[in-house]
């Protein structure tokens, strides 16, 4: 009988007892699945971080760009809008000396300085803006006064007093028109 006990003793279930293969191979797989999945989403996350990163970086170097070439364009804006008074003033006097009706060296030699002054502007950008005859717009025009009209030119502009400009189709000045009303 005591023979019998020991072969159940060793059969019993024993804590200090090695596990069989099987049971160690069951137990590594389950810590390696669980691990694979923790890398997996360590990995997931950081793709993410990665994707959300590049967007933003990629942003940024379209914002840059543009503000740099906005600041390229209106760079001369300030001495530009100075030289505007320059520039009215010198068409006021090509209209008097176009009044004048006298061929003089002078006088054309004025009106070359005029138009190079004209034609150095339009090549940095500023091109005058046409208001005769158009639609008033709060957007382009300053009005200045309105004058009774016929119908047809009712909210149209009749006189400009100040011409308006854009740099870069910007508008740098206003118009300063007179309204029919």
């Amino acid at each position: 009988m005591e023979e019998k006990k020991m072969d159940f003793e060793e059969n019993e279930i024993n804590p200090n007892k090695e596990m069989t293969e099987e049971e160690v191979n069951t137990t590594e797989k389950a810590n390696d699945n669980s691990e694979l999945d923790k890398v997996k989403s360590e990995l997931q996350e950081q793709k993410d971080k990665f994707l959300r990163l590049s967007a933003e970086f990629d942003n940024y170097k379209r914002r840059n760009a543009k503000e740099r070439i906005e600041l390229m364009q209106t760079a001369g804006k300030e001495i530009i809008v100075s030289l505007l008074d320059v520039l009215d003033d010198s068409e006021r006097a090509e209209k008097q000396l176009k009044l004048s009706n006298e061929k003089n060296e002078n006088i054309e030699g004025t009106l070359l300085v005029f138009n190079k002054l004209k034609n150095i502007l339009q090549q940095k950008g500023l091109t005058p803006m046409e208001s005769i005859n158009t639609d008033f717009d709060v957007e382009k025009h300053e009005a200045i006064s309105e004058f009774e009209v016929s119908d047809d030119k009712k909210g149209k502009v009749i006189d400009e007093m100040v011409k308006g400009y854009y740099l870069n189709e910007k508008i740098i000045r206003f118009a300063k028109v007179v309204v029919g009303k």
